[in-house]
Order: C-alpha cells, then sequence, then structure tokens
C-alpha cells in the first residue's frame, strides 16, 4: 500500500485545562505548594473535629493556664502541647482556627475584589474615550498609595469586624484588578472576533461578559492567587496594629499582637508560632501563583 493511501489518524487534540494541567503536574514547585495549600485548607475546615479545644468557647478556658510553655498538663489534663496564650487558649487549636479566620478573610475579599475589578476594567476598555480615561485615572491615584495605608485608613473609620475589615481589604486590593483586566481587555478589543461582536446589535454587558472577559481571565487568576496572600497578610498586619478583628477572633495576626508584649520576657511561642503558620501560608500562596504566572505565559517557560 502507498504512503498517499494510507489512512492517517487524526491525532487528539488536547483542551487547553489538560494542557495546564499537564504543565502543573511537571512543576515540582507548584505541585508542593498545592499540596501545603491544600493541607492547610482540611485543617481549616476540620478544625472543629482535630483540635482538643475550641478558642470560642469561654467555658473551656482556664485563665491559670495562660502564658504555659509547650508540653505543659493544665488543671483539667489536657496538654498543651504548643502552649497556651495570654488568655488559656490552647495554641494550637488557636493556630487551626486563626488559619481558618486567615484564609476566610483571604478568601473573600479576594474575590470581591475579583468580581469588582474584573468588570469594571473590562467596561473601561469596552467603554474607551473619556470614561475609560476618567476611571483608570482613579486606579492610577489609588495604586499610587500603598495598600496597607488605604486597608489601615479603612478599617479605622469603620471599626473592627469582620464586615468592616473585608469592605477595607476590597478597597485596598480592586485597582489591582482593574488595572490587570484592563490591560488584558484592550487587547482582547481589537481582535477581530470581538469587532464583530460589536458590530452586531447587543448589549454592552453581553460583549464584555461573553466575549471580552472570558478571554481576559488567565492573567486576572495569576493577580488573584498572588492578592488573596496579600489580603491575608494586610489580614494579619491591621490585626496585630489593633484596626482588624476584635482580640475574641483568634486570628493569626490577633494571636501574634497577643503575644509580642511577651516576647522579650522569653514567652516566644505564643507569637513565633503563629509567625511560622503564617509565614509558611503566604508563601505556599504565592509559590503557587508564580508557577501558575510562568505555566499560563509561554514567554516564561524554561
Amino acid at each position: 500500500m502507498s504512503a498517499s493511501n494510507r489512512i492517517r489518524t487524526p491525532q487528539r487534540r488536547v483542551s487547553p485545562m489538560m494542557e495546564f494541567w499537564r504543565a502543573f503536574a511537571k512543576n515540582k514547585v507548584a505541585v508542593v505548594a498545592l499540596i501545603v495549600v491544600a493541607v492547610i485548607v482540611l485543617l481549616a475546615i476540620f478544625a472543629p473535629w482535630i483540635t482538643p479545644q475550641d478558642p470560642y468557647d469561654l467555658k473551656s478556658l482556664v485563665l491559670r493556664d495562660a502564658r504555659r510553655p509547650p508540653g505543659y498538663v493544665g488543671a483539667n489534663g489536657m496538654h498543651y502541647w504548643l502552649g497556651s496564650d495570654s488568655q488559656g487558649r490552647d495554641l494550637f487549636s488557636a493556630m487551626i482556627y486563626g488559619l481558618r479566620i486567615s484564609l476566610e478573610m483571604g478568601l473573600i475579599a479576594g474575590a470581591i475584589a475579583f468580581s469588582l475589578g474584573a468588570i469594571v476594567g473590562c467596561f473601561a476598555a469596552y467603554l474607551g474615550g473619556r470614561t475609560e480615561t476618567f476611571i483608570m485615572r482613579l486606579v492610577d491615584i489609588q495604586l499610587s498609595f500603598p495598600a496597607i495605608l488605604l486597608a489601615f485608613v479603612v478599617a479605622a473609620l469603620l471599626g473592627q469586624g469582620k464586615s468592616q475589615l473585608i469592605l477595607a481589604l476590597v478597597f485596598a486590593q480592586y485597582a489591582y484588578f482593574v488595572r490587570t483586566a484592563h490591560g488584558a481587555a484592550s487587547a482582547e478589543r481589537q481582535k477581530d472576533y470581538v469587532q464583530a461582536a460589536l458590530s452586531i446589535p447587543m448589549s454592552g454587558w453581553h460583549v464584555v461578559t461573553r466575549h471580552i472577559l472570558p478571554n481576559s481571565l488567565p492573567p486576572l487568576i495569576v493577580v488573584a492567587t498572588v492578592q488573596v496572600a496579600s489580603a491575608i497578610s494586610l489580614e494579619a498586619t491591621l490585626s496585630f496594629l489593633g484596626v482588624g478583628l476584635p482580640p475574641t477572633e483568634p486570628s493569626l495576626g490577633m494571636l501574634i499582637a497577643n503575644g509580642f508584649q511577651y516576647l522579650l520576657s522569653g514567652r516566644y511561642w505564643i507569637s513565633i508560632y503563629p509567625g511560622v503558620a503564617l509565614i509558611i501560608l503566604i508563601m505556599a500562596i504565592n509559590l503557587m501563583g508564580d508557577q501558575i504566572r510562568d505555566i499560563l505565559n509561554p514567554r516564561l517557560r524554561k
């Protein structure tokens, strides 16, 4: 049989998502970072079942067991494997619940900032003209200030609480998503398929949500992972400064703040252990975001 008569089997096309996961699985740093993040998330989800104490239950707290070293056996027979904090809470239990609060604040604030920034940035690119210039100049002004300063001012004005802190984090971070979405959407708007959609009478909302926004998501996803880690860091910083969560909420930042005054007296565990947990969480999310950026951007691949 001649070569021209041979039946050629069509090659199976690999979807972009499958190609991404294959590249992700080959990246050892990304896999390790994902495993660390997954373990932390599981610890936060199953906190009520794996912790020996509920730090929210005031009846289980024993004040005479406050500031006890790691390995101490309390009056009720409970082992404080990582010691206790200034309020008599088991530090291990408080840290696991603190991870839950930190992840909750970071994910909620990141999701709201992502949605708001993506829509505003894409619509700015779609509308163009003076509206685009006005929106982007406001974003540039906000980006000229440090995020921690904006979050601190808003949190101080709104007061302590989860809802108030989430609003402060969203206000400090949404401009990063607007800038990224605007850059990606501006490039997409010049493409033929968007120009064809604009020639057909349809609403701007349909053009943005069905054509421009879906193709602008890859850079936004990378920014989202970084901003989630940034939101967790901002929450810890604001709680440490006293304008974030109230003292009754055992977030990692609040645990570090509660033990800071005892650090020089030798009771290092109250601040050091939550600080190490916070560093591991932020580092794992940032590493995973960096590797996702390298995978999605062909220019950064080795």
